[in-house]
């Protein structure tokens, strides 16, 4: 990947963080905010990248990040959060208090045990959103595959309910709802590849 295909995605992914419930929440309100959300989507862009976990559609409009993980990894996932650059230059530490206890909840949904895949993040850019467009559906066969490959659930949450209904139009199971401190309600997802049954 060049420079310039990495700016493009850090670009696009700082676009579709502005529309995130989750990422508008965390990133402090007030001057430079957009300035925090590019940072924010750098280092999203770079976790990603340094553990093979991004996914990008053929036009370049969809953009998602999938963990394969394990709750072995958690010294991964504590310092995605809780990293001082996150900190100091998104969340401020009002913020970072609040999300780590939102984190707590939304990690016991996750697998206590083995490995999983994990959607961090999916975004579509709006030109390339609806039911005319198959960027939606080549994103998700490309999650399908890589979890029938590693033959492992593939777990997600969001707090948008019409993205929860496309998640579950595209084969997920809804197994959790919850009240998120927000006011939001927020789903859980999964997916089970065939071969590993119910």
């Amino acid at each position: 990947m060049t420079q310039e295909e990495k700016a493009d995605i850090i670009k696009k992914v700082t676009i579709l963080l502005k529309e995130i419930p989750s990422s508008m929440d965390v990133v402090k309100k007030g001057g430079n905010e957009h300035k925090r959300y590019k940072y924010l989507a750098e280092h999203m862009v770079n976790k990603a990248i340094e553990k093979d976990a991004l996914i990008v559609s053929e036009d370049g409009n969809g953009i998602a990040i999938l963990f394969k993980t394990s709750k072995k990894d958690e010294n991964f996932w504590k310092n995605a959060w809780s990293e001082l650059g996150l900190v100091f230059n998104v969340t401020g530490i009002k913020n970072a208090y609040k999300i780590l206890k939102t984190q707590n909840y939304i990690k016991k949904q996750r697998p206590q045990e083995g490995e999983y895949l994990y959607c961090w993040f999916w975004g579509i850019l709006k030109e390339s959103r609806g039911p005319g467009t198959q960027v939606g559906v080549q994103m998700k066969n490309e999650f399908y595959r890589r979890a029938k490959l590693y033959n492992l659930p593939l777990y997600a949450e969001t707090r948008m309910r019409k993205n929860a209904i496309v998640y579950q139009k595209f084969g997920f199971q809804l197994f959790n709802k919850w009240d998120h401190p927000s006011g939001d309600t927020m789903y859980f997802l999964r997916y089970i590849p065939e071969e590993k049954g119910e």
